[in-house]
Formats: C-alpha cells, sequence, structure tokens
C-alpha cells in the first residue's frame, strides 16, 4: 500500500513515466509515432493498476486467511469479499489523494480498473488454490 501510494505522488505521473517508454520504444523502433507512444504508454499504466491492485488484494486475502501448508480448509468467499472490498476502497481513497496532486488527477475509471485488478488477484488465489489441491 506503501508503494501504491508512493506512485500516486508526482513520481507517478505520466511525465515521469513517459521518460522510459518513449525512449525505449523509440530505440526499439526509431520511426515509431507519437500517437502510438501514447497508445503504449495508456495500456502499461493501466496495466500496472490492474497488477499491483491483483497483488494487494492476493496480498490481503492470504493475511486475513493466514493459509498453512496442506490446509484442508474450503474457499470462504467472505475472505475474498474482505480483500476485493478493502482493495477497492483503498483504491477509491488513492484516487482521492491523486486529486490534490498538481500533476495527476482522481479518475473514477481507474477505480474500476483496480477493482477488476483485485478481482483477478483472488480469483488467482483461488485458482492456485485448487490446482495445488489437485496436486
Amino acid at each position: 500500500m506503501t508503494l501504491i501510494f508512493g506512485f500516486s505522488t508526482q513520481v507517478g505521473s505520466t511525465r515521469h513515466t513517459s521518460r522510459i517508454i518513449g525512449p525505449l520504444l523509440r530505440w526499439m523502433n526509431p520511426s515509431v509515432t507519437d500517437a502510438t507512444i501514447n497508445q503504449v504508454q495508456y495500456v502499461i499504466r493501466k496495466g500496472a493498476h490492474m497488477g499491483e491492485y491483483a497483488i494487494l488484494a492476493a496480498l490481503l486475502w492470504r493475511a486475513r486467511r493466514q493459509p498453512v501448508r496442506g490446509d484442508t480448509r474450503p474457499w470462504q468467499w467472505s475472505e475474498a469479499g474482505f480483500a476485493i472490498g478493502l482493495a477497492i476502497a483503498f483504491a477509491a481513497s488513492d484516487e482521492f489523494h491523486q486529486s490534490f496532486v498538481p500533476s495527476r488527477e482522481g479518475r473514477v475509471g481507474d477505480v474500476f480498473i483496480d477493482s477488476a485488478g483485485a478481482a483477478l488477484g483472488v480469483g488467482a488465489a483461488w485458482l492456485i488454490g485448487r490446482w495445488r489441491r489437485k496436486w
């Protein structure tokens, strides 16, 4: 959560991340257009939103459940709901925080992207648990 909060400052702004993505794309393909760079940057940034909230929700689920090796307890949707709900609440507070940062803006759409990432993270925890029980 501290890492996510840190990237909600000017450090994680488009202006700063474009310093990495743009030159890398131009190095890989010198004739790449600015529009393509903007599109790639958008996809990477939104993918990062999903990824960081998937990890956050999976960690929250793990902290709540406290699994142990050989755990035979059944899946609890309340634990999954807790992890996803807390991740969504943090996403909303993060976007609210960004609305006060000069180079950032809070977006409701980003909360939806973060929420999808949180659901994917808990879903991945569920799939991994099912896979482990089969082996």
